[in-house]
C-alpha cells in the first residue's frame, strides 16, 4: 500500500485565503526539551521531559500583500491565527482526508529575499506560535496551548495533573 501524499493546500491568515498566493510552508517542528539524567544504580541515562522547544513556521507568499505587514509583530496586544489545510490522498483511491493545522502567534520576520528582473517578488515570514492544533480526518490529535499550559496528545492532556497542583 503507498503513502497518503499531499494532493494540496491552503493558508488562512486572520481569516484571509492566500489559495494561489502561498508558495510552501515550513510547519513548526514538535520537539519535547529534555535533560539527560542518570543517577547511582542506573546503567544508562534517561531523558526527563522539561517542556517543549519553541513553535516556529514558515511561509513563502508569492507576492508582497499590504494585508500581511499590517499584521507584523503584536497587534494591540492580540496574536494572530492561521489556519493550514490540506488534502491527503492515496495512489488509486477516490478518498482526501483533511489535514487541519491552527496556530496563533506573531509574525516575527518579514523576509523581502532579492529582486530579479522577470520574476516574482516573493515574501518569506516567520510565524512564533504559541498555540498549536492538528486535526486529521477530523480526529484532533495535538494540541499545545502554551499560554494556559495545555499538551494535548490524542485527547489527553499531559499537563492537567501539574496544571491541578499549581492551581492553574
Amino acid at each position: 500500500m503507498l503513502p497518503k501524499i499531499l494532493r494540496n493546500f491552503n493558508v488562512f491568515v486572520d481569516g484571509r485565503g492566500y489559495a494561489g498566493r502561498i508558495d510552501g510552508i515550513t510547519l513548526p517542528k514538535l520537539t519535547i526539551k529534555t535533560d539527560e539524567y542518570r543517577a547511582g544504580g542506573m546503567d544508562i541515562p534517561i531523558n526527563i521531559d522539561m517542556g517543549m522547544e519553541k513553535l516556529e513556521a514558515d511561509f513563502t507568499f508569492s507576492e508582497y500583500d499590504t494585508e500581511l505587514f499590517r499584521l507584523f509583530g503584536l497587534i494591540n496586544g492580540d496574536s494572530v491565527a492561521l489556519t493550514l489545510r490540506g488534502g491527503m490522498q492515496g495512489s488509486g483511491s477516490n478518498d482526501i482526508e483533511g489535514v487541519i493545522i491552527n496556530l496563533r502567534g506573531i509574525f516575527k520576520e518579514f523576509d523581502f529575499g532579492s529582486w530579479k528582473p522577470a520574476e516574482k517578488a516573493t515574501l518569506k515570514c516567520t510565524v512564533a506560535a504559541h498555540y498549536y492544533k492538528l486535526t486529521i480526518g477530523g480526529n484532533e490529535l495535538i494540541e499545545i496551548d502554551a499560554e494556559n499550559m495545555i499538551r494535548k496528545i490524542n485527547g489527553v492532556d499531559q499537563m492537567a495533573l501539574l496544571q491541578t497542583i499549581l492551581g492553574i
